[in-house]
């Protein structure tokens, strides 16, 4: 079988999809993945077949309308607005990816929300997939997206469907519009790019590529969805950390770690003496990575190593904290490692991610980072260190730990694909 997996975005986004083409691939199956520039050294380092786009996620997110729509709604809006041709672009380039596949399934991110209508073009399954909770409208909790609290069942569902509905009506034309440039059957469609497609007339099978652990099942699911566990990479057996930072781990305790991985900052600099000051106030040495931008180079005590970036999976064990934005990988790693998270969310999904750490009591209260300062985050720090947090936060990484994220949802592709072959 020949699966193509399609994907957009920062590495939060990719790396996932990398670890279940590893999988599907130790089960005998090609794999092709789509995704934009940059990632091409990570994709064939795990045997993969890279297709990408010309889309630079990290130069996009150094944009004023993209920074601008990580704050505020209001700037969501507007570069909404103002990249919608971008989004027709992205498709046109990924549907010839997919065409010159010849793939039986596609595998998406919802960010690829073209997707059921290239497997229903091709007539293959789509099968969506999703990193966060809120794709499939539940009773259970309201919108996880949404800082609000529990409504009842029928307002919790309500949530749900308010802003898929609200989702579709932005999307739906642009999807529909692409299709007919690209020269696709006018009859086909329409699809929510929540749902996917499938070529038998079942209901799409969904994944869900996030821990039990931190959002469990609801009760109310239908029976093609699944949350899998989170989908792992496999570890970098051939990764060496440089010497200066080994030399720097054994020197001392364990530091704490700060960065914000794709999350620039409007000061670089002032974030990194805000972290300098908290790391000293607490007592802490520290690890930072500017990552994409987050932190900067500076003046550094010997109590703090500065560095670009290491394998999360490597350096979180070596930590007595994570403090870091709250992207879904990077929450995973922080807890998989056994380690507290203090989380400093931007946008999006972070806001959430801290508040399901903290209410499983492997962490304080998120700070967001636009209210980050010295003292709060030292006081975070200091939290990390009561002896509930930490046990909590140890007993989360046992079980995480004991899931096979991308290894089931590899087994479910494989079975559902085979099934709707007849």
């Amino acid at each position: 079988m020949h699966v193509h997996l399609l994907t957009l975005g920062s590495r939060g986004d990719v790396q996932p999809y990398l670890a279940l083409g590893a999988a599907l691939k130790d089960r005998g199956h090609d794999v092709t993945v789509t995704t934009g520039l940059g990632f091409d050294e990570m994709i064939t380092a795990q045997g993969l077949t890279s297709a990408p786009i010309k889309f630079d996620v990290r130069a996009m997110i150094e944009e004023p309308d993209i920074q601008e729509a990580l704050r505020s709604f209001r700037g969501k809006l507007a570069a909404w607005r103002n990249r919608k041709g971008d989004f027709i672009g992205q498709m046109r380039e990924t549907a010839a990816r997919v065409r010159e596949t010849r793939a039986d399934a596609l595998v998406y991110h919802p960010k690829m929300a073209g997707a059921p209508y290239l497997g229903a073009g091709l007539g293959i399954p789509a099968i969506c997939s999703y990193l966060i909770p809120g794709f499939t409208p539940t009773g259970d909790h309201p919108f996880p997206l949404l800082p609000i609290p529990d409504l009842g069942r029928f307002a919790n569902r309500l949530s749900h469907q308010a802003i898929h509905g609200l989702t579709d009506r932005m999307l739906g034309p642009l999807m529909k519009a692409w299709w007919r440039e690209d020269g696709g059957d006018p009859s086909v469609g329409p699809f929510s790019s929540y749902d996917g497609f499938d070529p038998a007339g079942r209901p799409p099978l969904r994944l869900h590529a996030y821990s039990a652990h931190l959002m469990p099942q609801p009760s109310d699911w239908p029976a093609r969805d699944t949350i899998t566990g989170f989908w792992w990479l496999p570890g970098e057996p051939d990764w060496r950390p440089p010497a200066a930072l080994k030399a720097f781990l054994d020197a001392g305790p364990p530091p704490v770690y700060a960065g914000f991985g794709s999350m620039p900052t409007d000061d670089a600099a002032a974030t990194t003496r805000t972290v300098l000051e908290a790391l000293e106030r607490s007592g802490n040495r520290g690890v930072l990575a500017t990552a994409w931008g987050g932190l900067a180079a500076t003046d550094l005590p010997e109590t703090v190593f500065m560095l670009d970036m290491a394998p999360h999976g490597w350096l979180f064990p070596r930590c007595a904290a994570v403090v870091h934005h709250g992207g879904a990988g990077t929450t995973h790693e922080g807890l998989r490692a056994g380690r507290p998270s203090v989380i400093c969310p931007v946008s999006v999904d972070q806001p959430f991610w801290g508040r399901r750490v903290h209410a499983l009591g492997a962490g304080p209260k998120p700070i967001p980072q636009r209210a980050l300062s010295a003292d709060r985050l030292a006081a975070a720090l200091a939290a990390t260190r009561d002896p509930a947090v930490r046990a909590r936060a140890e007993v989360l990484g046992e079980e995480i730990r004991a899931e096979g994220g991308a290894t089931e949802a590899a087994r479910l592709i494989e079975d559902w694909v085979g099934a709707g072959r007849g």
